[in-house]
Parts: structure tokens; C-alpha cells; sequence
């Protein structure tokens, strides 16, 4: 068995088993972000599957998830929360969609698992139609000379293996400022939990 093989299954087990804790910790900020959303989203990096409980029983997901070992739990959550679901091929940086197709993306700690974060924010601008919006919860680089950014700059290469690539140093405020969207709707907030590397965060949406 191959080493990304491995780390699939592991990555795919470690998603699983954080979708509870990950509803303590996001679940109302995330129930803000989704009140108002289309009858039909793209989910990018949908996971196993998490945010399905914050969406209105019927709305439509397309979900793009490389990982095929979350695949199974996306479907079972997709049932149990009553989504129209259809899981789709490809990645963030090659979205397999076409120009202006959608009136909503959705990412939630996502963007600091993306090879390309650029290239994958701009494959998002150019699926979205006029108007519409990427939604958004992510961690970000902390401060200088805080706990957070000490134990970001000390877990990161474990980190990064262990949680889908996961770059605790990623600055995405400045590069979802910096994509060409024509309004930026960005709040900074700190979690209130004991993993300090992951406490500094941005919600929110932006809009072609």
C-alpha cells in the first residue's frame, strides 16, 4: 500500500472523527454564514460532509472532494440530512465546472488545504456567476510573537501531513483581498479552544 494511500485513509478517519468537535467549535458561526444560501451550492473540499447539517434539507451540493475514502460519508450525511448530493471529481485548482455556473461556493477550512491556494481562489471567481459569493470559515496565520503563531511555526510539517496538507502559515485574508472580487466582507475572530494554532480566524464572504 502506498504512502498517499496511507495518509488518505488516515486523513479520511481524522476528518470523520472531528466533524462533532468541529460543530462545538464552528457550528454557530457557521449557521450565520448559511442562512440566507441558494437552493444549489458547490461545496469545495466538502469533507465527510460536515456542513450538510447547516444547509436546508432539499438544497442541492455539488461536492468537490479529491479524497475518495470520505466519499461514502459524504453520502451517508448527505441522507441524513436530506441533500441532494452529487459528488464530483477534481480539485480546487481545476474545479471541473463551467464559467459562471454557480450563485454560491462554500469553503470551510479548506483553503489552507489546497496545494495552490491562488489558483484555486481564482478557479472559484471564475465558476461563481455575477454576484455571487464564496462563503467562508478558515484559520489563518497568527499574529507575531504569540503562542499561536510559536506553535504554528513548530507543528507545521506534522501538521501538514497529518490533516490534508493543512498550512497553519497560510495568510488567506490577503489573498482573498487581493483576488479581484468586487466586495469583501471579511471579520477576524479568535476560537475559544485549546489548540491555539488554529484560535485565529476569518469568516465571511466575497463576491464576484
Amino acid at each position: 500500500m502506498s504512502g498517499t494511500v496511507i495518509r488518505d485513509r488516515l486523513n479520511a478517519h481524522l476528518l470523520r472523527s472531528f466533524d462533532e468537535l468541529a460543530h462545538q467549535m464552528f457550528g454557530r458561526r457557521k449557521q450565520a454564514l448559511f442562512n440566507d444560501l441558494p437552493d444549489s451550492v458547490v461545496e469545495v473540499g466538502a469533507g465527510s460532509g460536515p456542513n450538510f447539517r447547516y444547509y436546508r434539507p432539499g438544497t442541492t451540493v455539488f461536492a468537490i472532494e479529491p479524497n475518495s475514502h470520505l466519499h461514502q460519508s459524504l453520502r451517508s450525511s448527505a441522507e441524513r440530512f436530506h441533500i441532494d448530493l452529487s459528488i464530483i471529481d477534481g480539485a480546487a485548482e481545476r474545479l471541473p465546472l463551467p464559467d459562471a455556473s454557480t450563485d454560491a461556493v462554500i469553503c470551510t477550512l479548506v483553503l489552507c488545504t489546497v496545494p495552490d491556494q491562488a489558483a484555486a481562489i481564482a478557479e472559484i471567481l471564475r465558476v461563481l456567476r455575477p454576484g455571487g459569493r464564496l462563503i467562508f470559515l478558515e484559520h489563518v496565520r497568527a499574529p507575531q510573537h504569540t503562542l499561536g503563531r510559536w506553535l504554528q511555526v513548530l507543528l507545521h510539517r506534522p501538521w501538514r501531513w497529518l490533516f490534508e496538507g493543512c498550512d497553519l502559515l497560510r495568510d488567506t485574508e490577503a489573498a482573498l483581498r487581493a483576488a479581484g472580487f468586487s466586495c469583501v466582507d471579511i471579520k477576524r475572530h479568535v476560537g475559544r479552544t485549546p489548540a491555539a494554532m488554529v484560535n485565529c480566524q476569518i469568516s465571511g464572504s466575497v463576491r464576484r
